[in-house]
């Protein structure tokens, strides 16, 4: 086998996970968007919603 080959990196569930999550995110925000400023700010809440999660379960768990 080639070391190209070798070296090429597979997606993984996880990816596929938060691809899923991103699109249904995406769709939620830009559904609430009344003007166009809000359906740019809900596609970046989309890109970042996994930090806030990830955030407020720490904080719940006081880690």
């Amino acid at each position: 086998m080639s070391d190209d080959k070798r070296n090429m990196s597979r997606g993984n569930v996880s990816s596929g996970t938060y691809g899923l999550a991103f699109i249904g995110a995406l769709v939620y925000f830009i559904q609430h968007a009344t003007s166009f400023g809000e359906g740019v700010l809900g596609f970046f809440k989309a890109l970042l919603w996994p930090v806030f999660v990830i955030y407020n379960l720490l904080e719940h768990l006081h880690m």
